[in-house]
């Protein structure tokens, strides 16, 4: 025979159950407060006591957190910038941006080929507004700094990766989401301010961003892969110039 705590508890368990959902699919990200207890209720269709039973277990799993005037909101799923040191390492040794930059092409590009399959008109409608933004950062009055950039073009190429509707995915890439913002930072950094370049990050945008909208899965991974393949290409290039620099003035300075 269920008992009345038992019946409560399995209602709690599918509440958490539903709030997690919510959180692998991404609607609710890391560090946003949950809605407030009435709209959970509401939303959820259950009774405040088997809303908070189920908040009090997402808490003891790490997954929700409260906060004292601040309400509940999703925690830290990665456990902090300063748990892995392996992430410390690599986020500390410039060499490493090569290697993060292959990983980007073959993430982001299944992202793409997955998103070209599979998003629906709401996620091109992200997609588009953050394609926008990314493009009316330089019709701003002042020069946006170039982590505000960095930061709208990660945005971009974020919002892509949420429409492939592929949860593990999308948890994997925020899961090195500081390590991929610096990629973004070193190709605003180094190209933004280089025309041709430019041009060409934009042309390469505008083709992901193309192929996304007529659904066609293989040129959008096509065109994720070779946007980022040209970033590694010209990064390359760029601390090649650096060292034939600092080898001709040695030799003008007579240390050959």
């Amino acid at each position: 025979m269920t008992t009345y705590a038992q019946g409560k508890q399995r209602v709690a368990d599918q509440v958490a159950e539903k709030i997690e959902r919510l959180i692998v699919d991404g609607v609710l990200k890391v560090g946003q407060a949950l809605p407030s207890e009435r709209r959970l209720v509401e939303k959820l269709g259950c009774s405040r006591s088997a809303l908070r039973e189920g908040l009090r277990a997402l808490r003891g799993r790490g997954i929700v957190d409260t906060e004292q005037g601040r309400g509940s909101f999703v925690a830290d799923l990665n456990g902090g910038e300063d748990v892995s040191p392996l992430l410390h390492l690599f986020r500390s040794q410039p060499r490493t941006l090569y290697d993060l930059l292959e990983v980007r092409a073959l993430l982001e590009g299944e992202s793409a080929r997955l998103a070209a399959l599979r998003a629906t008109e709401v996620d091109l409608l992200l997609i588009g507004r953050r394609f926008e933004e990314m493009h009316a950062a330089f019709d701003e009055p002042q020069p946006l700094d170039p982590r505000e950039h960095a930061r709208r073009d990660h945005a971009f190429h974020q919002a892509i990766s949420e429409a492939s509707h592929n949860p593990v995915l999308v948890h994997t890439l925020q899961s090195l989401n500081e390590l991929m913002l610096s990629t973004v930072f070193a190709s605003v950094n180094n190209l933004y301010n280089r025309p041709p370049q430019k041009r060409q990050i934009d042309r390469q945008h505008a083709r992901l961003y193309r192929a996304l909208c007529e659904r066609q899965p293989e040129q959008a991974q096509r065109a994720a892969r070779e946007h980022i393949h040209g970033v590694r290409d010209n990064l390359r290039e760029i601390e090649q110039e650096e060292q034939r620099l600092v080898r001709a003035t040695l030799r003008l300075e007579g240390w050959n």
